[in-house]
């Protein structure tokens, strides 16, 4: 699939769930969260192809592994705290889905200190 039949795939599923809000509002709500997940599990498929690529990408600049494994580490949590954000507020509760976005970006600066720290290190034996 492309991005182009995963966009067809949400506007057809809310168009849908608009058309349900009037009859039936909870379904449209599941049918919203079904393509999402579809959606979700799809992109999470395509992980395998970005991992190849950063392994690939490794093999040639000789990065240390931490720094890679860091950044996968870093856009799943993104990604899950987006996905999760995303679901909460078009289910009419914003409060939990601004916690779960303020809960991701604290979650992604805890990840990446210890690559802000090997920066501080680094530069330190410049300075020196």
């Amino acid at each position: 699939m492309t991005v182009v039949s995963i966009a067809v795939v949400g506007i057809v599923a809310v168009l849908l769930a608009v058309s349900l809000k009037g009859m039936k509002g909870e379904y449209g709500t599941f049918l919203v969260l079904a393509a999402g997940f579809f959606i979700f599990f799809y992109g999470v498929g395509k992980l395998s192809t970005i991992l190849d690529t950063m392994k690939e990408i490794q093999s040639y600049i000789k990065i240390n592994s931490v720094y890679l494994s860091t950044l996968v580490k870093m856009i799943g949590i993104t990604y899950i705290a987006e996905f999760a954000s995303g679901i909460c507020k078009d289910a009419g509760y914003g409060a939990v889905g601004t916690q779960i976005e303020i809960f991701g970006k604290l979650s992604v600066l805890a990840v990446s200190m210890p690559i802000l720290l090997a920066l501080i290190e680094t530069l330190q034996v410049f300075l020196s």
